[in-house]
């Protein structure tokens, strides 16, 4: 049978629509235990900091920062994926906050100590440059003067080096999502791609995407302008994030650490 093709709603609406349990399993979410390890060093283990995880899909570091007593709010786009994280919550009898808020157009102001965007939580996945800076100012915008934020983002120095098609095809496993006719464009920095994936009731979905690659000065001079004065870019490992990881063009993903320090 063909693959489903959806072209109505943008491909990141409709991507995570009855897929939560499958998202669960694919290889890039499995890193969830080392990822909330390096969270709460940053915040130096402070139980009292309030944290916002935007693009929580189903909450697993939600869910993880809340077992090791961590307050915690989650939102998200998709209603699917949201009740995936609450149907988990419940499940490990937590209560969290798990809301359907759009990144770009958030209601939070000076509430939160940390924001925490993983695994392309929202940003980079917007169709313009200027969707993708209203999240990063929304998520300024919900922390307070002295926050923190932390974030993963497509690395541009690697399509620069290499082929983001092998990549693709290199990481590729048995009953995972695959992403295949991939066309990185020099000019806007934006790879074109089709993901092609089973969703949770076994319905084979293809999807064309496209998402943003940025390099580290664009990111550190986006992040000055919401005054930030601290911008720290990292290479990020999936489930082993470090402060000992420089970024270089072999790494997929950035990892971005912002603080507001006066």
């Amino acid at each position: 049978m063909s693959p489903k093709i959806e072209n109505q709603r943008q491909w990141y609406e409709a991507l995570f629509d009855n897929y939560g349990k499958k998202y669960d399993r694919e290889i890039y979410t499995q890193g969830t235990v080392g990822e909330c390890d390096f969270i709460e060093k940053e915040i130096g283990f402070n139980k009292a900091v309030r944290i916002i995880d935007i693009g929580c899909g189903t909450g697993r570091h939600s869910i993880e920062l809340t077992k090791r007593g961590y307050n915690v709010t989650g939102v998200d786009l998709s209603e699917s994926q949201l009740a995936r994280a609450m149907e988990k919550a419940k499940a490990a009898g937590m209560a969290i906050d798990f809301l359907k808020h759009d990144a770009r157009n958030l209601p939070f102001k000076d509430e939160f100590d940390l924001a925490i965007m993983l695994c392309e939580g929202g940003f980079s996945l917007m169709e313009t440059d200027e969707m993708n800076f209203e999240i990063l100012k929304n998520a300024t915008k919900a922390l307070k003067d002295k926050g923190k934020l932390i974030f993963t983002t497509l690395n541009g120095l690697f399509p620069l080096f290499h082929s983001v098609n092998e990549f693709y095809k290199s990481a590729q496993k048995e009953g995972q999502s695959q992403c295949k006719e991939c066309s990185f464009d020099l000019m806007t920095f934006r790879d074109y791609n089709t993901v092609v994936f089973e969703d949770d009731s076994g319905t084979k979905r293809e999807l064309k995407c496209n998402e943003r690659y940025y390099v580290p000065s664009e990111i550190t001079w986006l992040l000055k302008t919401l005054r930030y004065t601290k911008v720290d870019i990292l290479g990020a490992k999936h489930g082993a994030y470090s402060r000992n990881d420089k970024l270089t063009t072999e790494d997929f993903e950035m990892l971005v650490v912002a603080e507001r320090l006066v």
